[in-house]
């Protein structure tokens, strides 16, 4: 089974019933075709790069999953299918290692004291 994510926006404005039809769709779609839900995130609301179909803001969901070939197309068949649904966009993340947050060292301990034409002359001698 290879690995996919989805990232799709919805209409900023939908109830939470309406939200919840359409990731419930999304997981039936999932568990009928013998793929395993690994994560789904409410990213929430953000301002759009542009408008699409009027709207300045979409809400955001990342959906990550293993499955097959049939099980991409379908869920993007249901997808596009539903007018609440503005954008989608399935990646296969098969061969990409796997990033832990813990592993992640800051900003600050990564960099150390940036390096100065000056030190780099002494270090050089």
């Amino acid at each position: 089974m290879r690995k996919y994510e989805t990232i799709f926006i919805l209409q900023p404005d939908l109830a939470d019933d309406d939200v919840k039809t359409i990731t419930g769709k999304a997981q039936d779609v999932i568990a009928n075709l013998k793929g395993a839900l690994l994560r789904l995130d409410d990213w929430g609301a953000r301002k759009l790069a542009y408008p699409i179909q009027k709207f300045p803001r979409g809400r955001y969901f990342y959906l990550r999953f293993d499955g097959g070939a049939d099980l991409v197309a379908e869920l993007e068949r249901r997808l596009r299918l539903d007018e609440k649904v503005l954008r989608y966009l399935t990646v296969n993340i098969t061969n990409e290692p796997e990033k832990k947050v813990a592993e992640r060292k800051p900003v600050a301990e990564v960099s150390e004291t940036p390096e100065t034409p000056e030190s780099a002359e002494t270090a050089a001698e």
